[in-house]
């Protein structure tokens, strides 16, 4: 049995290792390219689907509780977040990227996230992303398109509010 495991386990490291070198071999999803539709379920067992937050603005963020990069940014989204909640335009959702739902749950309970989050099942939407590592965060506009990347963590909530408030109305 212990075999199986251990046999399991590496033919998942390899093929994880085979979709990442694939990915790199095509290049991220960037701005002004449309956002890839996607389907979340977040861990409270919502369904959010891309597609349907048309006309929108949509914060897309790739975390994981064992990224370290990830936590000093994790407040501030959740600032942010507060801050248009009741414009009603404006969603985040949180993707948690390669993790266990027991760490995720207690990284958002760490935080006090509130807006969605959901995990990142077989990792289809970091793939349909071609996202290279967390965090990273997609800000897409109202009629779909991605209109900022941001690679690695935002260092503010001005930083966060700056992408997102010159297409708000």
């Amino acid at each position: 049995m212990k075999k199986i495991l251990l046999w399991s386990g590496l033919i998942l490291l390899l093929v994880i290792l085979g979709i990442g070198l694939i990915r790199s071999q095509q290049g991220q999803v960037a701005v002004g390219e449309p956002a890839p539709d996607f389907e979340l379920v977040s861990f409270d067992g919502e369904t959010y689907r891309l597609s349907d937050y048309q006309g929108s603005v949509i914060l897309v963020n790739f975390w994981a509780s064992w990224c370290e990069s990830c936590k000093p940014e994790a407040k501030d989204l959740e600032e942010v977040y507060q801050s248009y909640l009741e414009r009603g335009d404006v969603l985040f959702l949180g993707v948690d990227y390669v993790d266990t739902e027991p760490e995720a749950l207690a990284y958002l309970e760490e935080f006090g996230i509130t807006y969605p989050n959901g995990p990142d099942l077989r990792t289809s939407i970091s793939q349909a992303f071609r996202i290279r590592g967390v965090p990273e965060t997609f800000i897409i506009d109202q009629q779909g398109f991605i209109s900022h990347l941001q690679i690695g963590p935002y260092l503010s909530p001005e930083d966060i509010k700056s992408s997102i408030d010159p297409l708000l109305d």
